[in-house]
């Protein structure tokens, strides 16, 4: 059984981007049941302030950097205190995918992530609506060609695909009729950019180009506008199971890629019928389904089950460190290093998104981690690894190698390895004997031995997982 900082621990990391040792201990003095009730109304917790960025980015303030985004997105993953507002609106831009490299414009991508974080915890119908409606979505998938005389399908081809049924569920024909529906669902070209900064651009609904026939979609006949697609799509079997899996496999453990779900079952079909009778249940509310999904012991038992996104392990680290408190320049390596390990946040390869799981690592991209996670440690003045190193001079005594590596391990994560990796740690630990911390702390062992075994344990396999 978990010991409930290990629990909370696992909690956050899922819910949020992890925490240091301090957070965890003030986290598990309010309890689990306590602490899932905040994650999950992220408005009871104070606004992260990311305004200040634009002192640093003059690009974040006009707009105009895409890269300057990252970075504030960055800031918000590892200061806010509403860890579940970041991670669902991640969720969501894995979900919905859309991509900069297409349009270059830069305040709809903005916004669209906005939205994620205000509207990501609502039900499902809301979410597709307000999709549905924005500019960085319609023009990332081209509905502002979908005019009733030359129907444009993208865009409802992709919202049954990937954005809410699956492969299997549905007809051509069906996709037909829903592009005919969201005819005249388009946006307002936005203000040129130059040379005063971009401007974000605002939905429009064009009556004169909406097809206002009779259509039949997934067996019910109407002249169907966009939001009775929406309607119809949300009450689906198949949405249910779809939206379910993949909030099972960013929240719990790592299953089979996307595509391969109409043919490939869940791992844990009872898992998946749990979250499935809570959305019904509740209309199709997110934040209902989470709030399941967090209270099951499919998910309490389910640690280290998934190989952090890039994003994951880069926030979780720098928060371990305890760092970025400020925005400095320095913020700019966090998303150049999250575009070294394949994913660039605001600029997914295609409207798949990201393969996830064992997908995020090859020969090149586990290098870029373990050299980003042994650099991070490898600074003995930063807030945390002070506090490791304050934590096993606290013992006053002899630390012997194996309460070294044991202790190190359990102020990290908790994290759990393997045999191998304990021994591998050990063998090193016994190397150079005890710790003695009689005279207090000696800052040539913090920089020498704790950062040693730091750097080995953010190098293990185990690390790699949440």
């Amino acid at each position: 059984m978990k010991s409930d900082i290990a629990l909370l621990a696992h909690l956050l990391r899922r819910a949020g981007f992890g925490a240091n040792r301090a957070e965890l201990e003030e986290y598990t003095s309010r309890g689990y049941e306590a602490v899932v009730d905040s994650l999950l109304h992220p408005e009871r917790s104070p606004e992260v302030d990311d305004d200040v960025i634009g002192r640093y980015n003059l690009g974040v303030v006009l707009q105009a950097s895409f890269a300057g985004e990252a970075e504030r997105w960055f800031y918000r993953m590892i200061n806010t205190k509403r860890p579940l507002q970041e991670k669902i609106a991640l969720f969501w831009h894995h979900v919905f995918a859309t991509a900069w490299y297409k349009t270059e414009h830069n305040p709809d991508l903005v916004r669209q992530i906005e939205m994620f974080r205000e509207i990501g915890l609502s039900d499902l119908r809301t979410i597709l609506t307000r999709l549905s409606r924005d500019p960085a979505m319609l023009d990332w998938l081209d509905n502002q060609e979908n005019h009733k005389d030359e129907p444009n399908e993208n865009y409802a081809r992709e919202l049954l695909e990937l954005f809410s049924m699956g492969v299997g569920n549905y007809s051509e024909d069906d996709i037909k009729n829903a592009a005919l529906a969201f005819t005249g669902w388009s946006f307002v070209q936005p203000i040129p950019g130059y040379p005063y900064g971009q401007y974000p651009s605002e939905f429009a609904y064009l009556d004169e180009e909406h097809d206002d026939s009779e259509k039949t979609f997934l067996g019910e006949t109407g002249r169907f506008n966009g939001e009775d697609i929406i309607d119809i799509i949300v009450r689906q079997p198949a949405t249910a199971e779809f939206i379910s899996r993949h909030l099972y496999n960013f929240f719990v453990a790592d299953e089979p890629q996307v595509p391969s779900w109409n043919q490939v079952p869940p791992q844990d079909p009872d898992a998946i019928k749990t979250l499935v009778d809570t959305y019904f249940k509740t209309g199709g509310d997110i934040r209902a389904v989470l709030g399941a999904l967090f209270r099951s012991d499919f998910f309490k038992e389910a640690t280290f089950r998934r190989v952090k996104c890039p994003a994951e392990f880069i926030a979780g680290t720098v928060k371990i460190v305890d760092t970025d408190h400020f925005p400095s320049p320095g913020l700019a390596r966090l998303p150049a290093a999250s575009t070294m390990m394949g994913q660039e946040l605001l600029n997914p390869p295609t409207v798949e998104g990201w393969h996830t799981g064992k997908e995020w690592i090859d020969g090149g991209t586990l290098a870029v981690r373990v050299d980003f996670a042994v650099q991070e440690v490898s600074d003995s003045s930063s807030p945390g690894v002070r506090a490791i190193a304050e934590r096993l001079g606290a013992q006053g005594r002899s630390v012997s190698p194996e309460e070294f590596v044991d202790i190190c391990l359990d102020l990290i994560g908790p994290l759990e390895v393997g045999g191998e990796t304990h021994a591998a740690l050990l063998k090193h630990a016994r190397e150079a004997g005890p710790l003695t911390f009689e005279n207090g702390i000696d800052p040539e062992i913090v920089s020498t031995r704790v950062v040693r075994l730091l750097q080995l344990i953010v190098s293990a396999r185990e690390y790699q997982f949440a």
